[in-house]
């Protein structure tokens, strides 16, 4: 370089980033050492540059530092791009390399300095028609420009809709009336999956971009979440834990359509030869906010004097066989998912809570079990039908257990079926089986409020559950005396604590835990096992094959074999099956958990001032003063750290101190001298 010579150079960077970074031109000033000149830009301000770091000379004259601004102003009239394209068309038929100069007269007509770097602007701006070869530059394919200029115009349109987006979300967020497009959801869906999954998400850049656009200067999912919030996409209580997981919320309308269908013009019974018992009364029994109606008992009084009891059991697969889109969908879910928002049904709820149900005053179709007992409460005989029914009673909870307490006489299916559950209960115990009771929750959400209540053990759940047994005790001795590959329930027997140990717990709730934490988790197969904490020594659910589909699986077995028909599904189909529905069921059980779990330490961040009458349960960690507290109203077991000497089985007042539930964070505080608050209903 030389004193006087205008020269090009990029403010920062190199290579081919350096094309993408401001240019500046500057007048060569003087050497600063042996490697490195001096020169000054049109504002005055030294640069010190190496000869590498010169993009472009400016040859054929010298300048000083007032011709720069003159200069930039002369060739502004020869930067428009559309020139290239006119050379390119010249050029590229032949694949003539062309430099400045050459483009210049090829342009302009003139190579005069300007106009020289005039063209190298232009050249070195260009992204379309020519690339650089060295110091030359070299046209690009007919196809290849065709396919860049495809990309353009799809990154044009990108960059409005990103544009049109951000100024749809930033309208959103001022209170405005806004719809999101069609071609907003891609961009919506990244911040989604970003707020559910945080680092483990995948594409996370167009969510940070969101972020950024908005100006958040937090760039974390829970910014994400809040987003989504303040955008009224998401609720505030938006359960991530259902979002993380695999199960559908919702249906395809094929399987709408389906159902549609099957509403309008049901298929043919595939049972023809239903057993009628439409004159039997049948009660069905269920809490008052359950939809989908799967049991119904009822008691035949014989000739004999014996009383057979009738377990019917819905029958889904009368609207379809195994294989159709409505049990692929149903095998695909496998539950219904209840959550304390909502349930998430097996089956379209058009179906699961109208043809398949059983409902009062309506002909059913169900699979039904007749069942003699002696009177000690075990098996004489039993039948199983395919049957038409006719429910009498829709009865709740609480309604059976007054008509028991009252001892109505007029309902006297009524009464036997109590006694014969509490036969079946005794029968039960002196074969081993073990009960246990610890409070279970029953938490609803609807709208803003949140309600916590503990499900009573009452005798009439005592008497449905034990009704269920038997049934699912029936359907396993069918399938083991005629060899069906069934998805047979067993639990091995658990190794419980001494009995000297259990008896230093108070009787209650501290002992049943200790025994709980011993359980053995239940095992299933296609083969007959020991069901430990049933007392039975074979056991198959049937009793809610609207609710899961193994239940529906055993009656398409059972229902095929009392038909004389092929079985619908071999050992290996039933195997693969029941490994296939565990671990669905298990995503399912957990997300369950993990919601429940959530609205419950909402509940007490609602409520911090209440006192709540507490159970010390065990110890977590005893070296940490760290244990397990149950909060006997709620049914709620919290972790809790002491500060005092305190033995499982001790009784304690606690209140809320802090609860973050979206953090699963929740720390109580013993009150030692309070006025016991009335807790909330």
């Amino acid at each position: 370089m030389e004193k006087g010579s205008l020269v090009e150079f990029r403010l920062s960077g190199d290579g081919s980033a350096d094309r993408q970074r401001q240019r500046c031109l500057a007048v060569v000033d003087r050497p600063k050492d042996k490697k490195h000149w001096v020169v000054v830009d049109a504002q005055g301000q030294p640069h010190t540059l190496h000869p590498r770091d010169v993009s472009y000379e400016v040859a054929g004259q010298t300048y000083t530092q007032s011709d720069i601004s003159s200069f930039v102003k002369e060739i502004q009239p020869y930067l428009e791009p559309t020139n290239l394209e006119v050379a390119w068309e010249l050029l590229v038929e032949d694949g003539e390399t062309v430099d400045p100069t050459g483009m210049a007269m090829l342009l302009f007509s003139d190579a005069s300095p300007p106009l020289r770097y005039a063209a190298h602007c232009l050249l070195s701006d260009d992204r379309l028609y020519f690339k650089q070869k060295g110091d030359r530059y070299e046209p690009r394919p007919v196809s290849q420009v065709k396919e860049l200029k495809h990309q353009m115009t799809v990154e044009a349109q990108r960059q409005q809709e990103w544009q049109s987006l951000v100024q749809r979300l930033r309208q959103i967020l001022a209170g405005e009336e806004v719809t999101l497009s069609s071609s907003d959801r891609p961009w919506i869906d990244a911040l989604e999956r970003f707020a559910t999954l945080g680092d483990e998400a995948t594409h996370r850049t167009p969510a940070l971009e969101i972020l950024a656009a908005l100006g958040q200067a937090e760039t974390s999912h829970q910014a994400a979440f809040q987003l989504l919030v303040d955008l009224k996409l998401w609720h505030p209580h938006e359960n991530l834990f259902l979002r993380r997981s695999q199960i559908p919320t919702q249906f395809s309308q094929r399987v709408l359509d389906v159902t549609h269908t099957c509403l309008t013009s049901p298929p043919p019974d595939p049972s023809p030869n239903r057993l009628d018992l439409t004159h039997l009364k049948v009660y069905t029994i269920d809490d008052e906010s359950t939809v989908e109606i799967d049991d119904g008992l009822g008691v035949e009084f014989l000739a004999t004097g014996q009383q057979r009891l009738w377990i019917h059991i819905a029958d889904p697969g009368r609207l379809l066989t195994p294989g159709d889109g409505l049990d692929l969908e149903a095998r695909r879910r496998c539950t219904t998912v209840y959550l304390p928002t909502g349930m998430i049904p097996m089956f379209p709820p058009e179906l699961a809570t109208g043809p398949m149900s059983l409902l009062q005053g309506v002909v059913c179709p169900a699979l039904s079990f007749g069942v003699i007992l002696n009177p000690s409460g075990e098996v004489e005989s039993y039948e199983i039908h395919p049957t038409l029914i006719k429910p009498t009673y829709r009865l709740s909870y609480d309604d059976v257990d007054e008509l028991l307490q009252l001892g109505i006489k007029a309902e006297k299916e009524l009464e036997a079926i109590a006694h014969w559950a509490n036969q079946r209960q005794l029968l039960r115990h002196a074969q081993g089986a073990i009960t246990i009771y610890m409070p279970e929750s029953s938490i609803k959400v609807q709208g803003e409020e949140v309600t916590v209540s503990v499900v009573e053990n009452t005798s009439s759940r005592q008497l449905v559950a034990e009704m269920m047994i038997l049934a699912g005790e029936v359907a396993g001795r069918y399938g083991q005396e005629h060899s069906l590959p069934l998805p047979f329930r067993g639990q091995p027997q658990p190794e419980l604590p001494p009995t000297e140990e259990l008896m230093r717990l108070p009787a209650g709730f501290a002992r049943d835990y200790a025994i709980r934490r011993c359980m053995t988790r239940s095992e299933v197969g296609i083969t007959p096992s020991r069901h430990a904490s049933l007392g039975l020594d074979t056991y198959a659910q049937v009793t809610s094959p609207i609710r899961r589909y193994s239940d529906l699986l055993s009656h398409f077995q059972i229902k095929a074999h009392l038909q004389g028909e092929e079985l619908p599904f071999t050992g290996e189909d039933v195997k693969e099956l029941i490994q296939v529905i565990g671990t669905t069921a298990y995503e399912a059980v957990q997300v369950e958990r993990q919601t429940n779990r959530y609205w419950g330490l909402e509940y007490l961040r609602r409520h911090p001032t209440v006192v709540w009458q507490s159970l010390m349960l065990r110890w977590l960690r005893e070296h940490e003063g760290l244990g397990l507290v149950l909060l006997e109203d709620l049914g709620l077991e919290i972790a809790m750290r002491f500060t005092r000497a305190i033995e499982p089985g001790d009784r304690l007042e606690v209140n809320v101190a802090y609860c973050d539930p979206r953090r699963d964070t929740i720390q109580l505080t013993e009150v030692i001298e309070a006025a016991p608050q009335t807790p909330p209903m």
